[in-house]
């Protein structure tokens, strides 16, 4: 009977101790939470409730099991999963609580800065993403080390292991040239305020919004809610804008083609009171100049500007569709058309003899579109 009985109340003991410690625990965070509403670092530690309870139930049975004289022939093993346990937990332990202390000093500083400067805020919290990404990524390959030195086998075979180490580090570097060289793009990405996420960036001539960056690769929402996703070595091998680059206002540009009779100071003046209208307008510059002839139009280009990448997008189209169809409506003659009318030939051809008619054009020197001349 005592040998039943003291297992069970070293297994349950632990059990119990370990709901209770993990329930005062979660109490206190709660309150504490709930006492300073100013910082989220409480309500963020709560999250690591599992990974505490779970580390500390390991630890007790681990350091009582001995005392438990259960299952005698399985003991190594039984302690052995323990230990691994003990291990996985402790490093999904301090992963969460190194994820709420950064997400905490991420989010005070963003509040400080939200306004006054977003591009560094978009910086800070690209950097902060990728750090704890590099921060998990060790914590992981340190604990699987771990657990893999609890073996004897393991621990047998270190110093051969060791003394190949140097020949294994060059086979994997050329075997993963490709992640290696992502890895160090992304942490240039990072520190190199190349990008950053929430960016409007053009690549490949598709425009969107950076959302995630990862140590080899980064997406990109487009305007359609399309992702694109690429390696992170593309944005430090090629060339690519970047809208979000410095302050975010921007100037954007609206063309047509009208015919030579368009009226232009009719048409500066429409443009000013189209983006009076226009929400999307920050009101710092306007204008609108001819900057192009052909033999049948001429181009007309009007500059508008904007606080962001959204908003210039939002002011170009509402240019362009009123602009055309004021001019459909009150001078439709300004719209670009195919000449078919007459040629008028030069006046050394309508000296050479030939009556001219009441236009002053010879009639026998008259042709129409293209046709040739008759003779």
């Amino acid at each position: 009977m005592e040998n039943l009985l003291r297992p069970l109340i070293v297994v349950g003991g632990s059990v119990v101790l370990t709901l209770v410690i993990g329930w005062a625990t979660d109490f206190l965070l709660r309150k504490a939470d709930e006492r300073h509403h100013e910082t989220p670092l409480w309500g963020l530690l709560r999250r690591g409730r599992i990974p505490y309870q779970l580390l500390l139930c390991a630890a007790l049975l681990r350091g009582s099991y001995d005392e438990a004289d259960l299952l005698e022939s399985r003991r190594e093993g039984i302690g052995q999963v323990l230990t691994l346990v003990l291990i996985g937990s402790a490093a999904w332990l301090v992963i969460r609580i190194a994820s709420a202390i950064v997400e905490t000093s991420y989010t005070r500083y963003a509040n400080a800065r939200a306004h006054r400067d977003p591009a560094r805020v978009r910086r800070v919290r690209t950097q902060v993403t990728l750090i704890m990404r590099v921060v998990s990524a060790i914590v992981g390959v340190v604990a699987a080390a771990s657990m893999l030195l609890t073996f004897p086998a393991f621990r047998a075979a270190g110093a051969s292991l060791l003394a190949s180490a140097g020949i294994l580090g060059i086979v994997a570097g050329v075997a993963a040239q490709s992640t290696l060289s992502n890895m160090f793009a992304g942490f240039q990405i990072a520190f190199g305020d190349m990008v950053r996420i929430g960016d409007t960036v053009v690549v490949d001539g598709e425009w969107g919004t950076v959302e995630e960056i990862t140590l080899t690769f980064l997406t990109v929402r487009t305007w359609d809610e399309r992702r694109i996703t690429m390696p992170v070595s593309y944005f430090t091998s090629k060339p690519f804008e970047n809208w979000s680059r410095g302050t975010p206002q921007m100037t954007g540009t609206v063309f047509w083609h009208v015919d030579h009779t368009a009226p232009v100071d009719a048409m500066r003046e429409k443009l000013r009171d189209i983006l009076r209208q226009c929400p999307a307008w920050d009101g710092r510059a306007y204008d609108l100049s001819v900057t192009d002839t052909t033999p049948n139009t001429m181009q007309v280009r009007a500059l508008v500007t904007a606080k962001d990448a959204d908003d210039i997008w939002t002011a170009r189209v509402a240019v362009r569709e009123q602009m055309v169809r004021w001019l459909a409506d009150e001078h439709p003659y300004a719209l670009p058309r195919v000449n078919t009318a007459d040629a008028i030939l030069p006046p050394s051809q309508s000296q050479n003899g030939h009556r001219p008619s009441q236009d002053g054009v010879p009639q026998q020197r008259r042709f129409h579109g293209s046709a040739r001349p008759e003779r």
